[in-house]
């Protein structure tokens, strides 16, 4: 027998159940269908296990100029969800954000700051096993015209960062660089950013140099090297926010790639790309064996240097920048560099079961609301 509160206990249920299909369970079939790339079987050169690593960029985290505030919240909430889901399905070692954390810290007062990184670390908080890293985006520190020493220097303590900086991890080294130093035009950002890339760049051929001789020859390069930690023997692998120089991204191909009408359009050097020299000097002096990069908010698969040296743009993790976020996941070796790109949810698709699902609730609650109606007419007139 229908009542008021049957029908409303039932309706209830089922607004329930459509809201965790698009808010939870939603995030849980894409993600379920990638999986860690896996080494060709006797590939393995080491005893030390292959290292695990996702890496994303753009995330965006919205301000007080710009944007709504249901617009933030949902924005801020897909892409917790989505990274915890990920946290729970992968367990990776390591996750490497490539800038722009935030949409507006180049304009963040301390307070405001504090309060943005504080919703950073709570939607992208990693477990004990997993390290966390981030590189400077343009939009954390503002552009290399705009960037103050203040906040440069505040975002650097708080992500331990330097423009230059190496990680080194189960054999396999990371070099982070703040692209926004990289102007070529002698301020006091570039030149220490400059110093530090040569020197990293005389310690990888310190570990070079001994890897392939066992020695120095002499005792000028041995005091030179002493003053290094030594490094591992293999190709470093740097992660920046702006791609090295490309023209345009015509070569850009895939689901995620640029809509046809942009990839035509001149990159702006240095607001859209690093300059042919800057790149030329990372590609010269470090010798990486793979770039990652974010910035356009789009992907991108391109080869540098005589096709020695591939680089993978990566889309922006946040809904606000397109319909279609991924991330990457990475298995690492000493030798090798295996990915596969992980997409979430279309924002086309949560929408579209949203108004297919809450069309059907509604059918339902006008039938069960008339079938009740008319229980109750009949009722009355038996029992007048």
């Amino acid at each position: 027998m229908k009542t008021i509160s049957s029908i409303g206990t039932k309706l209830f249920l089922l607004v329930s159940l459509l809201f965790l299909t698009c808010e939870f369970l939603i995030y849980f079939p894409g993600q379920l269908s990638c999986s860690w790339p896996k080494l060709k079987t006797g590939k393995q050169s080491s005893t030390i296990e292959p290292l695990h690593v996702i890496f994303l960029a753009d995330t965006h985290l919205l301000g007080q100029r710009f944007g709504h505030w249901f617009d933030k919240l949902r924005r801020e909430w897909q892409m917790q969800r989505s990274f915890q889901t990920a946290m729970s399905l992968f367990h990776p070692d390591a996750v490497f954000i490539l800038g722009d954390i935030a949409d507006e810290g180049k304009w963040e007062d301390e307070e405001q700051f504090l309060s943005t990184t504080t919703r950073f670390r709570r939607i992208f908080a990693v477990p004990d096993y997993t390290e966390l890293y981030v590189v400077a985006g343009n939009h954390d520190i503002g552009f290399h015209d705009y960037v103050h020493r203040s906040r440069l220097f505040r975002f650097q303590k708080h992500f331990d960062l330097a423009a230059v900086k190496v990680i080194s991890k189960n054999n396999i080294v990371f070099i982070l660089m703040n692209s926004m130093a990289f102007h070529g035009d002698g301020c006091s950002m570039c030149s220490e950013a400059y110093k530090q890339l040569r020197q990293v760049s005389e310690q990888l051929n310190c570990t070079r140099h001994q890897s392939v001789t066992g020695r120095q020859d002499n005792t000028k390069d041995r005091n030179k090297c002493d003053r290094y930690e030594k490094l591992p023997s293999t190709k470093p692998i740097v992660l920046q926010h702006f791609p090295l120089y490309r023209e345009s991204d015509t070569i850009c191909e895939g689901p995620d790639a640029p809509p046809e009408a942009e990839k035509s359009i001149q990159h702006q050097v240095r607001k859209d790309v690093l300059s042919k020299e800057a790149s030329d000097m990372q590609l010269s002096l470090l010798q990486p064996r793979m770039i990652l990069s974010g910035h356009t908010h789009h992907a991108c698969y391109v080869v540098h240097s005589q096709g020695r040296t591939p680089e993978i743009s990566v889309p922006s993790f946040s809904w606000r920048n397109r319909n279609n976020p991924s991330f990457i996941l990475a298995t690492i070796t000493e030798d090798d560099f295996l990915w596969e790109k992980c997409f979430l949810p279309e924002e086309s698709t949560v929408k579209f079961l949203y108004v297919i699902g809450g069309a059907i609730v509604i059918l339902w609650l006008v039938r069960e609301t008339y079938q009740y109606c008319m229980f109750t007419k009949a009722k009355r007139t038996k029992y007048p």
